[in-house]
């Protein structure tokens, strides 16, 4: 079997992938660490997803970010196959930037088990100090 045949076998069987290739095909994802914190921090972001391989340093880069910005976090899959679904190398990280997409992807997260991240830094928008 040839190689791209079986990585298309694999997104047709993991949704949340094809959903990830879904979207950046129609230019709703952004990937890769400087532009996802981008994303994040102009509010363009409504979903970010960090694989579960990632350092210790970028899980909580993101975690604290997303969680000061109020948007979810999931860890999920590996680098290697998040890379893969969208069609590019390796990527720790993922922004999806369109809210439909994004409710789409966690309901397909959450449905595989996934759970939201929890946490990051005490400090978020709503805080009067």
């Amino acid at each position: 079997m040839k190689p791209w045949i079986r990585s298309l076998t694999i997104l047709r069987q993991n949704k949340v992938l094809s959903l990830l290739g879904l979207a950046i095909r129609g230019h709703n994802l952004v990937s890769g660490e400087f532009q996802t914190e981008t994303a994040v921090k102009s509010g363009h972001a409504m979903l970010v997803i960090v694989a579960e391989d990632a350092s210790a340093n970028t899980k909580k880069l993101f975690t604290d970010k997303s969680s000061y910005y109020g948007v979810p976090v999931y860890y999920y899959g590996t680098k290697e196959s998040l890379g893969g679904a969208i069609g590019k190398g390796m990527r720790s990280s993922l922004a999806v930037c369109d809210a439909g997409l994004a409710q789409a992807v966690v309901k397909a997260l959450e449905s595989e088990g996934a759970c939201q991240v929890k946490g990051g830094s005490e400090h978020g928008k709503n805080e009067g100090t």
